[in-house]
């Protein structure tokens, strides 16, 4: 089962990336990676580069930045795949972020599910 990983955290300036943080980012997927769990995972750049996309009365509506402002704000996932809730959950834990942020875990619906 697959599981998605999304990492919340305080963004601050791009430049200020703290490389032991990027080094233990780079070892949890190591060994992710090594149990067979990690399926996907990337960082994404600041809510700043975002845009928001809506649809209305047919039209597209594009807003520069994040939909909300929050403090936290998704700068990264993995996708794990777990034999459970409880394994996702025990590697979940393990992700950098979790330490000063939130990491949501939650199912994924794949879409041959759904048809």
């Amino acid at each position: 089962m697959k599981f998605m990983a999304m990492i919340w955290t305080q963004w601050q300036d791009e430049g200020d990336v703290d490389p032991d943080e990027a080094l233990r980012y780079r070892e949890f997927a190591q060994q992710a990676g090594a149990a067979g769990v990690l399926a996907a995972g990337d960082a994404l750049h600041p809510s700043s580069a975002a845009t928001t996309v809506r649809v209305r009365d047919d039209a597209p509506q594009l807003i520069d930045g994040p939909f909300a402002e929050t403090k936290e704000q998704l700068s990264g996932y993995f996708v794990l795949e777990c034999t459970d809730l409880d394994e996702a959950l025990g590697w979940a834990a393990r992700i950098p972020g979790a330490r000063h942020g939130a990491v949501e875990i939650r199912p994924i619906l794949e879409m041959e599910a759904m048809m």
